[in-house]
């Protein structure tokens, strides 16, 4: 597969499995009031700062705004992501627990395992020494029992499909001691064996967002909330 094809196939499942079905969440569970868990302090409070008083618009903006801008996206961005790596058959879905996937390096041509984070600050300080112990613990596993031959430290890594080396936290930057961080275009290189690939797919995708019709979806959900919510014996204004 040619880098073009390959750029072309991640941009289409990127628009078909991660845009287009959070737009689609959006109108259809997210403008929902029965989606939420609400803090009726929290949101009246809220609504006095998105709308300067107590409002069914107050607070659909408050339940929905951090939902759909937030918590929605990334959520399915970081699930969608491992998933496309396997059904695109860039790399395979990983056998050995704690790990997301497995593919061959491009650049030294040893098996990698890999746990995949999304950017350079997406783990915290309690993440990082249960991380290590367990590519730890796998590693000796694998020794005692003889199942990788010549399997070291650097053949289970961390992948961050964005960022630069320079923005890594302190927290990825303990675990590089132990088990490489590998970080934007440096994962993508060796995960695709095109050197210059991250920054053409960017490219690519920058691309398919500005084509895409958002049909002023965020609108459109928040004023369904609000119809809800000022319909609901939950509130009262």
């Amino acid at each position: 597969m040619t880098e073009k094809e390959l750029t072309k196939k991640i941009v289409d499942y990127f628009e078909t499995n991660i845009f287009q079905n959070h737009i689609k969440a959006s109108l259809n569970t997210h403008s929902k009031l029965k989606s939420y868990n609400i803090n009726p302090i929290v949101v009246k409070y809220l609504s006095k700062v998105l709308e300067d008083k107590y409002s069914p618009e107050g607070v659909a903006k408050a339940l929905f705004y951090p939902r759909v801008l937030g918590t929605s996206i990334n959520t399915s961005f970081g699930t969608r992501i491992q998933s496309m790596f396997v059904e695109l058959d860039i790399a395979s879905g990983s056998l050995i627990k704690g790990m997301d996937i497995e593919f061959f390096d491009k650049i030294d041509n040893r098996k990698k395992w890999c746990q995949l984070k999304s950017g350079p600050n997406t783990i915290n300080s309690e993440d990082v020494k249960p991380l290590v112990r367990k590519f730890t613990n796998t590693i000796n596993l694998a020794r005692t029992n003889k199942a990788f031959v010549g399997i070291n430290n650097t053949d289970f890594i961390v992948g961050v499909l964005y960022g630069e080396s320079s923005e890594l936290s302190m927290h990825y930057k303990l675990i590089d001691k132990t088990h490489p961080v590998i970080i934007g275009r440096d994962f993508w290189h060796r995960i695709t064996g095109f050197p210059n690939f991250y920054d053409g797919l960017v490219l690519a995708l920058h691309k398919c967002i500005n084509n895409l019709d958002t049909n002023d979806f965020i609108v459109k959900g928040c004023e369904s909330l609000t119809d809800e919510i000022r319909r609901s014996p939950l509130f009262r204004f």
